[in-house]
């Protein structure tokens, strides 16, 4: 039963593992002020007839500070990727030169940066949300596993030790939110 009880308690840690890999994704494609090829991510381009994410038509580096460009590997991606960036709504117009895609971050006003940090609260909520579901999935198998001839000194030792792995993994929410904050609001 121990083995069972060892294997809950790994596959609950691979789980919230991925929850926090999830969260550090969504809060890299949060601006920051500066420039940062991974806030395009998440962007598809139309590429004949398929959607194609933007980093598989182009090459996305970042100029200076507050300038990403955007090189197309073939020139008639240029209106593709263009029209891609405006749909994705993300706050900047691209400028097309004729042969590559720039695009100039404006800087962040206070009320911009609130509205970020805001987001990045939204993301931290939802990776709770899920470390809770993970932590409530494996104490149901837990009780369940008690019902079948589980002691029940052996149950309350694994709902603990779930507990616990839920208070790092929340608390390390915590620590990605703080960071991101204080990146966001850095004049």
């Amino acid at each position: 039963m121990t083995d069972e009880l060892s294997l809950i308690r790994e596959d609950a840690d691979e789980s919230m593992i991925k929850a926090i890999g999830h969260l550090e994704a969504e809060l890299v494609k949060i601006r920051a002020g500066r420039a940062n090829p991974q806030i395009l991510d998440g962007i598809l381009v139309e590429y004949y007839g398929s959607p194609t994410p933007m980093n598989q038509v182009a090459n996305v580096t970042v100029a200076d500070a507050r300038t990403l460009t955007i090189q197309p590997w073939e020139k008639n991606m240029l209106q593709p990727i263009e029209r891609a960036i405006i749909a994705a709504n993300i706050g900047i117009t691209p400028q097309n030169d004729g042969s590559m895609i720039r695009l100039f971050l404006p800087p962040l006003t206070e009320e911009r940066r609130r509205e970020f940090v805001k987001k990045a609260h939204h993301e931290g909520e939802h990776s709770r949300v899920s470390i809770r579901s993970i932590r409530r999935d494996a104490i149901e198998h837990i009780k369940r596993l008690q019902k079948d001839g589980l002691s029940e000194d052996f149950a309350k030792d694994a709902e603990a030790a779930i507990q616990n792995l839920t208070d790092k993994y929340i608390g390390l929410i915590d620590k990605h939110l703080a960071q991101k904050e204080k990146e966001i609001m850095a004049v």
